[in-house]
């Protein structure tokens, strides 16, 4: 491991200065990914500073019925608050299957967004990889690339995001809170993440210094039947192949409301918007929704290794979305 300085913070404004003074400062918060990359030799920083004591942890109502939820708050706590529990359960699923415990206790949420792309070459810091190095190369593309995206890709980059509580946010229109530089922001979550385009090195639009305060996720009456689907290589500890993030409202047997997102298969969390608009008003049937997940699937450019990734994304949104709507029967929805 490279020598690096290491400083703590207890309040905001000292912990953006302290990072600012160095262009090599990072924020160090559950460390369950950065101090592995510093330890790969992935990522090299001069400064690392301490920011858990910060007081950014809370999760708190808002009065639309949303939920607040703090930059640094752990993932456990925020699975098991009875705000996101009872009202959002696709964010209490979403982490819950993200990370064994131990990593939930310590991993934060803000780290939970930011955390980097889980591709090998990217992480073995030798192989071509524009996200390192820019301009040096992909070799996902012509290399190993099973686990990698079919939509959202470009020629410089084909990773996928590995956040799974992301997409359940991204379904919801949650909307990040900064504060940085150059005062307070506020970032609605689909801009949050960038696709690779033609500088897959920058993931997101955080200047150096931009801390994340909070997570605002706004009331719906929808996201109360909401769920979340992983499918992975094995039942636990084990990044998506392919997950669906989904609330529906339907009424008299028709889709009166549709949030749908999707993991595993974008190079950033994948907000369906195509299978939204096909499926919204219409009947809540088995054979609408297959054909609003082929529309949505239709522009995946998928390579030799992971083409099945097409079919079986169809096959989850189908089966996310025939579960809630037989829930809805049952309970005796209009």
């Amino acid at each position: 491991m490279r020598p690096f300085a290491y400083a703590r913070a207890d309040d905001v404004d000292t912990a953006i200065a302290t990072v600012l003074a160095r262009p090599d400062g990072e924020f160090l918060a559950g460390g369950t990914t950065e101090i592995d990359l510093v330890r790969q030799d992935v990522l090299r920083p001069g400064l690392l500073v301490d920011i858990n004591d910060l007081p950014l942890d809370r999760v708190d109502d808002l009065p639309d019925g949303g939920v607040r939820i703090g930059g640094l708050a752990r993932m456990s706590d925020v699975a098991e608050a009875p705000g996101v529990a009872e009202r959002f359960p696709v964010i209490s699923e979403a982490l819950l299957q993200g990370a064994s415990p131990q990593l939930r206790t310590m991993a934060s949420m803000a780290g939970n967004l930011c955390q980097r792309v889980r591709c090998g070459y990217f992480r073995d810091a030798v192989s071509p990889c524009n996200k390192r190095d820019p301009g040096s190369g992909c070799a996902a593309i012509t290399g190993f690339h099973r686990g990698h995206a079919v939509l959202g890709t470009s020629d410089k980059c084909i990773a996928t995001h590995p956040s799974d509580a992301a997409v359940a946010l991204v379904a919801l229109d949650a909307v990040v809170r900064t504060r940085g530089p150059h005062g307070e922001r506020a970032v609605p979550i689909d801009e949050f993440f960038l696709l690779p385009g033609d500088t897959p090195e920058r993931e997101h639009p955080l200047e150096h210094g931009e801390l994340i305060t909070a997570i605002d996720v706004p009331g719906a009456a929808t996201a109360r039947r909401s769920s979340y689907l992983k499918v992975r290589d094995r039942a636990s500890y084990e990044f998506a192949l392919v997950s669906v993030a989904a609330a529906m409202d339907v009424r008299y047997r028709t889709v009166a409301d549709i949030r749908l997102a999707l993991g595993g298969v974008a190079t950033k969390p994948w907000r369906a918007r195509t299978a939204e608009r096909s499926l919204l008003g219409g009947p809540a049937t088995r054979e609408a929704f297959a054909e609003a997940a082929r529309r949505e699937l239709a522009p995946a450019t998928p390579l030799p290794q992971n083409e099945f990734k097409v079919e079986l994304a169809q096959r989850a949104i189908v089966r996310a979305l025939t579960a809630l709507a037989d829930g809805d029967e049952e309970g005796g929805t209009r």
